[in-house]
């Protein structure tokens, strides 16, 4: 396929994943259950933070995690008391465990309170076409007061080599405005140019067999590259490619 070709083609797949139907099958349900800002964007977080491995079993815990929360998650990360957080320990998601979702909840609490959430905290590190030096900056705010060691693993740094996908998924529900009800467009403070797509093994395979990624591991170079071809495509809105890639990888087996 010539680049017009490529673009008619991923176009096509944008508008048939891009919708309402998409949300029942993805963990961008979980902050759907939610209309105030605060509890969207807490809800959002610790949805995408334990979103890897088996689908089905990311919805489930990510329920469980809110559930835990009283299903009142910004009022929970605001007002907690030390029983409340010690009913967090049992919860385990693959290697997030209930040590880690507790320091979320410490690391979340401090961000609302001295950093004016998490939207002013990403926004503030943004740069005009990328938002990977402010993932990195997020990550040493969420981690500046006491924490376990342990939990930083689940927090990813483009500036070490990650492709940071869950934060970069996460960064999508809360930007990008599709107008169709299944991303968020909460933020107005970033713009939608600036994002960058959640590479994992379905979107980067497919983004291969589309010649629009060469590098054979999925790290933060690769995420350059393929960011840098989803512009040409579209530079106002190209992380809306991401539905195309994931839906031809995951649905349709491409």
């Amino acid at each position: 396929m010539n680049k017009s070709e490529l673009k008619s083609f991923l176009d096509e797949k944008v508008i048939l994943y891009n919708n309402p139907n998409f949300i029942e099958s993805d963990p961008i349900q979980i902050p759907h259950l939610f209309s105030l800002k605060e509890d969207i964007e807490v809800a959002g977080f610790l949805s995408a933070t334990i979103a890897w491995g088996n689908r089905k079993m990311i919805i489930n815990n990510a329920h469980k995690m809110i559930q835990l929360m009283g299903n009142s998650p910004y009022d929970f990360i605001m007002s907690h008391n030390e029983n409340q957080l010690e009913s967090l320990d049992k919860f385990v998601h693959r290697t997030f465990n209930g040590q880690d979702f507790i320091q979320f909840i410490k690391s979340l609490q401090h961000i609302y309170t001295n950093h004016n959430g998490l939207e002013a905290i990403f926004a503030k590190n943004a740069t005009k076409d990328s938002m990977q030096k402010s993932i990195s900056e997020f990550k040493k705010i969420f981690f500046e007061g006491n924490h376990l060691p342990r939990t930083e693993k689940h927090v990813s740094d483009p500036m070490n080599g990650s492709a940071a996908k869950r934060i970069n998924m996460f960064l999508r529900w809360m930007v990008r405005q599709d107008k169709n009800g299944v991303d968020f467009g909460l933020w107005k403070t970033i713009s939608a140019s600036t994002l960058s797509c959640p590479l994992d093994v379905h979107s980067g395979n497919v983004a291969r067999k589309l010649s629009l990624l060469l590098r054979k591991q999925n790290d933060a170079k690769a995420l350059f590259e393929l960011d840098t071809n989803l512009r040409l495509l579209d530079p106002n809105d190209p992380i809306k490619y991401d539905f195309a890639l994931f839906g031809l990888g995951v649905f349709e087996k491409f």
